[in-house]
């Protein structure tokens, strides 16, 4: 039976774009895919980001390369410590970002969008 979700894989036709917007702009670290001809060096030619290798990850594929592994955009659902802090480290590099919005069900969610036009909602680590 199965015991575990792994991750998800998604393509891009501007694989390195999205890696640099995952690692750079919100913070969720490369696990594997590193070139050793490139001196460690990202290949963006299927990189795995996520928290911890033995968690749900992300797994993201060159498109021009491999083809298309998912169909349409989708959305990533992801927690953070403080939601505010998170929206001005976010628009601080340079990212087109609203402010964080109050819901009806009394909380606060950032929305993004990567560049390939997938959704961000950015919770705080107290909701759901």
């Amino acid at each position: 039976m199965i015991t575990i979700f792994c991750g998800m894989n998604i393509s891009s036709k501007n694989p390195e774009a999205m890696v640099q917007f995952y690692t750079e702009v919100l913070g969720i670290p490369a696990l594997a895919n590193k070139s050793p001809e490139a001196s460690g060096q990202l290949n963006y030619d299927g990189t795995e980001i996520g928290f911890d290798p033995m968690q749900t990850r992300i797994f993201i594929w060159d498109e021009n390369k491999w083809g298309k592994s998912n169909t349409g955009t989708v959305t990533f659902v992801f927690k953070c410590d403080d939601i505010d802090a998170t929206y001005q480290s976010i628009k601080e590099k340079g990212v087109d970002i609203d402010p964080p919005i109050s819901t009806q069900y009394g909380g606060k969610e950032l929305i993004l969008k990567d560049p390939d036009g997938n959704k961000v909602l950015i919770l705080p680590v107290s909701m759901i």
